[in-house]
C-alpha cells in the first residue's frame, strides 16, 4: 500500500517523534479509507450490460452514448475509477482536474487542467467541450457526472457579458476577505454558465439522463445513513439550485462587496431577472453521495481505535480565521494537562471544517501559505509550553492555499526550533508567509492528489504531562 503522506520520514526527524507518529499514522489511515478510487471501485459495477451503482441499476443496452463529465480536486481518482469499469463502453469523457499526475489513466477521455483558486483559460475550454457534447446530445445518453470540491473554480465559465478575467478578479477579492467558501461558490456560480445546475439544464433540455457521484465538502451537510441510496443533491453543476439573485444581493451587502467587484459581474448579479435565474429543478438526474464533510473525523475515530488511543471529536464544522483556530486549539491542549479538562490526556481530537485568511484590501503578500499552513503556525505559537502536543492540519485533497503541500504539522518543539533558526512564526503570520516559516523546520506536510476533497481536516495529540 502506497503511503498517501510522501514526506513522512521528514516530517519524523524533528520534534516530539513519538506523537508526530501518532497523528501521522492516523492521518494516513483516514487518507486511505477516503480515497474516491477505492470508493467508487468497491460502489459501482458492470455486469454484461447492467451498470449497478449502489443499490440502483441501468441498462445500457438501451442507452446509445455513455458520457464522463468531472471536475474537482479529486477528480483525478474518481474518473480513474469510473473510466477502469466502463472501458471502452464510455463514448467521451471530458474531466477539468486540477493537477494532473503520471499514473493518470482514462479511456477516451479528454482532461483539462483548470485554475484553483482562480479559473484560468483551459477550465473554460472544458466547460464549453462539456456543453458541446450536452448540445449534440439525445434522449438515448447518459452521463455520468463526477464532481468533488473545488469544482466551482475549476470550471469557471462566466455568462456571456461577463469575462473571465472579470471572474477572476471577482474571487480574488472575495476570498481576501475572509468570507465563508460556500457564498463564494454562490455568488460565483450564479454568474457561470455551468455552474448551479446549468449543466444539468442543458443536458435535460436534450433529453439525457444524468447519473452524478459527488464528494460533499460543504459545513453541515446531514449525516448519511446508507450511501447506496440516492440522495438530494442541490448547487452542483447538474443540481438544483436553491439560491436567488435576491440570496446573492444579501451576500454583497453582508460583506461590503459593492463597489470591490467587478462592473461587469455587480451589474449582472444586481440586475439579475427571473429568466437569468439558475435552474431550481432537474429532471431524470439521480445523485449519490460518496462522502460528507463529517467522514474524515468519523475515519479517524475508527483510526484512533485501531491503534487503541482515547480520541473524541471536537467539531466537523470549525470555521473562521485560522491562525486564530490553531491557538484557541493550543489553549485546550494547554488546559487538558494542566486540569484534565474538558478532556484527560492523552488524547487524540479530532476536528473538520473550513477555515480561512483574511488579507486586508491593497496587501500584496511575497511569501506563500494556506490555511492549514497558518493553523499549524499558529498552534505552534501558543503550544510551546504544552510538553508533547502535537497538531496536523491538511487540505484533505493535498493542496494548501497557494503552495503544493496539503499542510503543516508543528508540536511544542516548533516555536524554539524557528527562533534557533531566526525564523519569526508571529512574522511569517502577519506576511502570510506560513510556508517559508515552517518548510525549512520540516514541518509542512506533502501528499500530492489524495483522492478525497473533505475541506481541512485536523488532528490535535496531547500526552500526558511528563
Amino acid at each position: 500500500m502506497t503511503g498517501k503522506i510522501r514526506n513522512r520520514e521528514e516530517l519524523l526527524s524533528v520534534g516530539n517523534v513519538e506523537s508526530r507518529r501518532i497523528v501521522l499514522e492516523v492521518t494516513e489511515r483516514v487518507l486511505q479509507k477516503l480515497d474516491s478510487c477505492e470508493r467508487i471501485r468497491a460502489f459501482m459495477r458492470l455486469e454484461g450490460d447492467i451498470l449497478q451503482v449502489g443499490a440502483r441499476s441501468w441498462d445500457l443496452s438501451k442507452k446509445k452514448n455513455i458520457y464522463m463529465f468531472g471536475a474537482g480536486k479529486a477528480c483525478n481518482h474518481m474518473a480513474r475509477a469510473v473510466s477502469e469499469i466502463l472501458g471502452e463502453r464510455l463514448t467521451k469523457g471530458v474531466i477539468i482536474v486540477k493537477i494532473p499526475e503520471s499514473e493518470d489513466r482514462y479511456v477516451n477521455t479528454e482532461v483539462f487542467v483548470g485554475g484553483h483558486p482562480l479559473p484560468n483559460a483551459e477550465g473554460m475550454r472544458g466547460c464549453l467541450r462539456m456543453l458541446e457534447l450536452a448540445d449534440a446530445s439525445g434522449p438515448d445518453d447518459l452521463f455520468l457526472v463526477l464532481i468533488s470540491g473545488g469544482s466551482t473554480a475549476l470550471m469557471g465559465c462566466p455568462v456571456e457579458g461577463v469575462t473571465l478575467e472579470d471572474e477572476q478578479a471577482a474571487r480574488d477579492v472575495m476570498l481576501k476577505s475572509g468570507m465563508r467558501v460556500m457564498d463564494i461558490n454562490t455568488v460565483a456560480g450564479h454568474c457561470a454558465r455551468v455552474n448551479r445546475g446549468r449543466l444539468g439544464q442543458r443536458i435535460e433540455s436534450r433529453g439525457g439522463e444524468i447519473i452524478s457521484l459527488n464528494i460533499w465538502d460543504a459545513v453541515g451537510w446531514p449525516d448519511i445513513d446508507d450511501y447506496n441510496e440516492p440522495v438530494e443533491m442541490r448547487g452542483t453543476p447538474v443540481g438544483p439550485d436553491k439560491s436567488t439573485f435576491a440570496d446573492i444581493r444579501q451576500i454583497i451587502e453582508e460583506n461590503g462587496l459593492a463597489g470591490r467587484l467587478p462592473e461587469n459581474i455587480y451589474h449582472y448579479l444586481i440586475n439579475g431577472t427571473p429568466e437569468q435565474e439558475t435552474p431550481k429543478s432537474i429532471q431524470n438526474a439521480t445523485y449519490f453521495m460518496l462522502n460528507v464533510l463529517q467522514d474524515s473525523c468519523r475515519c479517524a475515530e475508527e483510526a484512533a481505535g485501531e491503534l487503541g488511543v482515547p480520541c473524541v471529536t471536537l467539531t466537523t464544522s470549525i470555521e473562521g480565521e485560522s491562525k486564530d483556530a490553531g491557538m484557541l486549539l493550543a489553549t485546550i491542549a494547554h488546559e487538558m494537562q494542566k486540569t484534565g479538562r474538558p478532556f484527560k490526556p492523552p488524547m487524540l481530537i479530532f476536528s473538520a471544517g473550513e477555515t480561512t485568511t483574511a488579507i486586508p484590501d491593497g496587501f500584496v503578500a511575497t511569501g506563500h501559505g494556506g490555511p492549514s499552513q497558518e493553523l499549524t503556525a499558529g498552534f505552534a505559537v501558543v503550544a510551546r509550553d504544552v510538553p508533547g502536543a502535537c497538531m496536523l492540519s491538511i487540505d484533505s485533497e493535498g493542496s494548501d492555499g497557494t503552495t503544493v503541500m496539503a499542510g503543516g504539522l508543528t508540536d511544542s518543539t516548533t516555536w524554539g526550533r524557528a527562533l534557533a533558526a531566526g525564523i519569526n512564526l508571529k512574522e511569517a503570520l502577519r506576511l502570510h508567509a506560513a510556508y517559508e516559516a515552517l518548510a525549512p523546520l520540516h514541518d509542512c506536510v506533502f501528499t500530492g492528489n489524495t483522492g478525497t476533497n473533505l475541506c481541512d481536516f485536523n488532528v490535535l495529540y496531547v500526552p500526558e504531562k511528563g
